[in-house]
C-alpha cells in the first residue's frame, strides 16, 4: 500500500516495482471481493424472486405465524386506545394526554435510528423479539404509575412506544425481505390486514374491560394486564415465526447518514409525517371526543374501520403495482383529509361509521403505498433502513401531531370556540396541503417516467 513518503525516502512506486505489483494485485482482489458480494446479493435476490412468485412460498407457514403475532400485538396496542381514561383517572385532560403521547414518540424515534442498522446487521427476527419484550415490560410498568405529572408516566410511555416501534418495524422488514420489490407493497398490505383484525378486537376488549360503572383503579389495572398479556403472547408466536432467520450477509457498511443522504426518497418523507398525523389521531383522541358527545362505546368505530380497511386492502393489494405508487398516495391523503372533517357529523355510535369507513379506506391505501414509495429508492441490502426511515416519519407525525391536536383543543376552549371541530378542521387542512405538496413535488418525476 502506498503511504506518504518523507523527504529522505522516495515514493515506493518509483523505487520498488515489486511493491507496485503487490498494490495492483491487492486492488484487483478488492475489486473482486466487491464484485463477488454484488453477485452473491443478486443471486440471493433471484432466489427470493423465484420463491415469492409462488404464492405457496410467499404465504407459507412463516407468513401466517407472523400474521398471528402481528394481530396479537395490534390487539394489545388497541386495548390501550382507552389510554385517555388512564390519564383522566390520574387527573389529567386533553393537553396532558397530547403531551404524554407526543413525548412518548421520542422513544419511538430513538428506536428507529438504532433499528435500521440493527435490522440490516443482526436480522429483523432478533430485533422483533427484543422489541416485544421491551413493550410488554413497559405496559406492565404502567401499573406502578401514580401521577400524571411525574416522570414515571413519561418514562413508561416512552418505553412502550420504543418497543412498539421496534416490533412493527421489524415485522415489516422481516416479511418484506422474503419477497422482491415488485411484491413488497402487496406483502406489507396483507400483513397489515392482521393489524386490522387487532384493531377490531382490541377496542372491543377495552370497552368490555372498562364496563361496569365509572372508570376506577380496578378497570385501569385490568386494561394494562390484558394489554401486557397479549404482548407476551405475541412474543411467543414471534419466536416460532423467526426461527428461520432472514438476514443479509454481513459486510462493511457506510455510516447511517451517508446511506440516507445517498438514497433518501425525497418528498415521500412528508407523506410519512402526514400519515402519522392522520392515522395516529383516532387512537389518541377518539375516546375523549366520544366522551364529550356522551358516547360510551368506541368499538363500533374501530370494528367498521378495520372491516373497511381489510376489504379495501385485499381488493387493492396490487393496485400500486398496476397504476403506480403516486396516485395511490394522493388518493389516500385526500380521503384522510375528508375523513377528518367527517367527524363533525358524528352524533352517536351509529354515525361513527361515517369517519370509520373513510379512515379505513385511507389507511388501506396510504400505508403500503407510502412504505413501498420510500423503499423504492434504496437497494435491497438497505431495505431494513428504508422501512425504518418511513416508520420514523410516521412517528414524527405522531410526535408533533398529537401535542398539536391537544393544544388546538385547549386553545379553542380558551377562546370560546368549538374545541374538537377546530382541531379536526386544522388537521384536515394539514393533510390537504401535504397532498398538494407531494403532488407538485412528484409531478416532474411522473412526466419523466411516462416518456
Amino acid at each position: 500500500m502506498y503511504t506518504p513518503a518523507s523527504d529522505s525516502q522516495p515514493p515506493s512506486s518509483a523505487a520498488d516495482p515489486i511493491s507496485c505489483r503487490r498494490t495492483e494485485v491487492a486492488g484487483r482482489a478488492g475489486a473482486g471481493t466487491v464484485e463477488t458480494a454484488r453477485l452473491a446479493e443478486d443471486a440471493s435476490q433471484r432466489r427470493i424472486n423465484a420463491a415469492a412468485h409462488d404464492d405457496g412460498q410467499a404465504y407459507g407457514r412463516v407468513f401466517w405465524l407472523c400474521y398471528i403475532a402481528n394481530c396479537l400485538m395490534m390487539s394489545s396496542v388497541a386495548v390501550l386506545f382507552r389510554y385517555s381514561d388512564f390519564v383522566y383517572f390520574l387527573g389529567g385532560a386533553e393537553a396532558e394526554l397530547g403531551l404524554i403521547i407526543g413525548a412518548g414518540m421520542f422513544g419511538a424515534l430513538a428506536m428507529r435510528f438504532l433499528q435500521g442498522n440493527g435490522i440490516d446487521r443482526y436480522g429483523p427476527g432478533r430485533v422483533w423479539r427484543a422489541s416485544l419484550l421491551i413493550y410488554t415490560l413497559a405496559v406492565f410498568g404502567h401499573l406502578l404509575v401514580q401521577r400524571v405529572d411525574g416522570i414515571g408516566i413519561y418514562a413508561a410511555r416512552m418505553l412502550q412506544t420504543t418497543g412498539m416501534a421496534g416490533a412493527f418495524g421489524a415485522s415489516l422488514a422481516y416479511v418484506s425481505l422474503r419477497v422482491p420489490q415488485a411484491r413488497m407493497a402487496e406483502m406489507i398490505g396483507m400483513l397489515g390486514t392482521s393489524g386490522f383484525l387487532g384493531l377490531a378486537l382490541g377496542p372491543t376488549f377495552g370497552d368490555w374491560l372498562m364496563s361496569g360503572g365509572p372508570v376506577g383503579r380496578e378497570q385501569i389495572v385490568r386494561m394494562f394486564l390484558w394489554a401486557g398479556g397479549l404482548g407476551a403472547l405475541s412474543l411467543v408466536f414471534t419466536f416460532f415465526a423467526t426461527r428461520q432467520r432472514v438476514r443479509r450477509t454481513r459486510r462493511r457498511r457506510p455510516p447511517l447518514w451517508a446511506i440516507l443522504r445517498r438514497y433518501h426518497p425525497g418528498v415521500v418523507l412528508l407523506v410519512g409525517v402526514g400519515m402519522g398525523v392522520a392515522l395516529g389521531l383516532p387512537s389518541s383522541f377518539l375516546r375523549a371526543y366520544a366522551a364529550e358527545l356522551e358516547i360510551d362505546r368506541i368499538k363500533s368505530f374501530f370494528i367498521v374501520y378495520a372491516a373497511t380497511a381489510m376489504v379495501v386492502r385485499v381488493a387493492t393489494r396490487r393496485l400500486a403495482d398496476r397504476i403506480g405508487v403516486r396516485p395511490v398516495i394522493l388518493w389516500g391523503l385526500g380521503i384522510a383529509a375528508v375523513a377528518m372533517l367527517s367527524f363533525l357529523v358524528v352524533a352517536d355510535w351509529i354515525t361513527m361509521a361515517v369517519p370509520a369507513v373513510l379512515f379505513g379506506t385511507a389507511h388501506a391505501l396510504l400505508f403500503p403505498a407510502a412504505m413501498a414509495g420510500g423503499n423504492a429508492a434504496f437497494p435491497v441490502r438497505y431495505r431494513g433502513t428504508a422501512t425504518v426511515l418511513m416508520l420514523a416519519m410516521f412517528d414524527l407525525g405522531n410526535m408533533f401531531g398529537q401535542p398539536a391536536a391537544g393544544g388546538i383543543i385547549h386553545g379553542a376552549r380558551q377562546a370560546g370556540l368549538p374545541a374538537y371541530p377546530a382541531m379536526f378542521a386544522a388537521m384536515s387542512a394539514f393533510l390537504a396541503l401535504t397532498a398538494i405538496w407531494y403532488g407538485l413535488g412528484t409531478r416532474n418525476r411522473r412526466k419523466k417516467s411516462s416518456r
